[in-house]
């Protein structure tokens, strides 16, 4: 583990697709079970930042150095097995299989230096299944859910892999006000039990503010912030490029 308990370190992280700088020169850094929500406008980076992070992406400048060692280079499924996997804002199930299937293939799949026999997988998988409360659903073909069902589901494959940092990409997305504050309330759990970090990136502000420990915001492809969610409400150039200050009042006023 890194100095001050730093599990992520992200430096000067770029990505140019021809002229447009997707990504331009960004860095911040992920402590051991922080949650860092990751926010801006549509098309500010943040999910080419994640893309860069799992290796989907190549990088045009910067480096990514997770627990200490250098994965700037690595392949997804490398940078998934050594501990840092992520969600996608469509929600991939594996068709064709029930609910239970899908969440052992993460299993089966997850970080090296484990006993990864079928018993051991299977085993994590209905531990896994529990925790996000899909016991119940285990059977249950993918094609038969609810959206909030299977945004918890790609939650547990991933958690499964028994991962170290996981970056949650726009998860809440299509859910009503009572299951966001389900979704929400499962992440909180979910970092606790397991002492995970999670990168947040969502665009219900309500959700990143009231379970981030810190926030970092982007604007056409750079970093503009990186505090407490105090800070960003009250942060001029977020109010301007992001919250408006209609939101930014009202988040005051609640707070």
């Amino acid at each position: 583990m890194g100095k001050n308990n730093i599990i992520l370190k992200i430096e000067s992280l770029s990505k140019h697709f021809g002229a447009l700088k997707a990504v331009d020169n960004v860095s911040f850094e992920v402590k051991k079970g922080e949650i860092v929500g990751l926010i801006g406008p549509n098309g500010a980076g943040k999910t080419t930042v994640t893309n860069l992070v799992n290796g989907a992406y190549s990088k045009s400048t910067g480096k990514v150095i997770f627990k200490d060692s250098d994965i700037s280079d690595l392949k997804p499924y490398q940078i998934a097995r050594m501990g840092l996997t992520r969600t996608y804002q469509v929600v991939k199930p594996l068709v064709g299989m029930t609910v239970g299937e899908n969440v052992l293939v993460g299993s089966l799949f997850g970080r090296g230096n484990r006993e990864n026999d079928m018993k051991n997988a299977r085993k994590r998988a209905g531990e896994i299944l529990k925790l996000v409360g899909l016991e119940k659903k285990k059977d249950s073909s993918v094609s038969d859910i609810t959206l909030p069902d299977l945004k918890k589901m790609e939650f547990a494959r991933v958690l499964a892999m028994e991962p170290e940092v996981v970056f949650l990409d726009e998860v809440m997305a299509g859910l009503n006000p009572t299951e966001v504050e389900e979704a929400s309330l499962l992440v909180k759990k979910v970092r606790k039990e397991k002492e995970l970090s999670i990168v947040y990136i969502e665009h219900i502000m309500k959700a990143v503010m009231g379970i981030s420990d810190r926030i970092v915001v982007l604007h056409h492809g750079r970093k503009i912030v990186d505090g407490t969610p105090q800070k960003v409400i009250n942060d001029q150039a977020v109010i301007e490029a992001y919250l408006g200050k209609r939101y930014a009042k009202e988040a005051k006023n609640e707070g």
